[in-house]
């Protein structure tokens, strides 16, 4: 085991319990720094980060508070005004630009959570920012319009409490697959199951499964966490992407 390895391995969630601690910018820096050394489609960096330093903003865009958050939005922005400066035309139109964009934005997040840890600050990803009024985060922040969408927030601090155990996480077959891709049978998805309702695993987002009347945690999953209905999302997060031009506009 080395040091790189361990940081990985020993990475954990704080789900808003940060404390008043502050991290010291000489530490955000670096973490910046770590975060844009990600790989990325051509070189382009099509993301943004946006640093929040106050608390309250924090608390109105996602819901949680920490000593700093980052803010990861896939963005050509800064990509376009360079192309239109030297008079040359870019759209980055449709929605290969944006899962371009968005691969660019998450590696460079997930950067900027392991450079956090290395420094021991711990983290929390949230896409808290799409629960809200998503236009919200657009007005509070001053994010463009066109060519930009806030992808992940990334609060960092430190925790109030120290979590008790890592949270689990399913390997090997189902999410490995050797040579090429090959679905789970019917024995190996009740294994699965299996392994969900062992509370050793850590894997339950609710311990408290049994209580709701659930014979597997997964049918809480699948009934009380994300049941099968209309999401109102959809539509919101349609609109703003076709008004950033990464989804063709309606044909009337």
């Amino acid at each position: 085991m080395n040091e790189t390895l361990n940081t990985i391995l020993k990475s954990r969630t704080i789900h808003g319990n940060f404390n008043d601690q502050e991290i010291r910018e000489q530490d955000l820096q670096t973490i910046l720094e770590a975060a844009v050394r990600a790989p990325n489609a051509s070189n382009r960096q099509a993301y943004s980060i946006v640093v929040v330093e106050d608390r309250e903003v924090m608390k109105e865009i996602c819901g949680y508070r920490g000593s700093r958050a980052l803010l990861f939005c896939v963005d050509y922005t800064r990509i376009t005004d360079l192309a239109e400066h030297i008079g040359h035309p870019y759209t980055p139109d449709g929605l290969v630009a944006f899962v371009t964009g968005a691969v660019d934005t998450v590696l460079a997040a997930q950067n900027a959570a392991l450079a956090a840890k290395s420094l021991g600050i711990d983290s929390l990803f949230t896409n808290g920012i799409h629960r809200v009024d998503i236009d919200s985060v657009y007005q509070k922040l001053h994010l463009p319009e066109k060519y930009c969408f806030p992808m992940i927030l990334l609060v960092l601090g430190y925790p109030t409490v120290e979590p008790d155990f890592l949270k689990g996480r399913i390997n090997g077959s189902g999410v490995v697959h050797r040579g090429e891709y090959r679905r789970l049978s019917h024995e190996e998805l009740d294994e699965m199951v299996a392994v969900y309702d062992d509370p050793d695993n850590h894997l339950a987002l609710n311990p408290a499964w049994k209580s709701a009347d659930c014979a597997h945690y997964l049918d809480w999953f699948f009934t009380k966490w994300c049941g099968p209905g209309f999401n109102p999302k959809e539509i919101e997060f349609a609109e703003i992407l076709r008004r950033a031009g990464f989804i063709p506009a309606k044909q009337k």
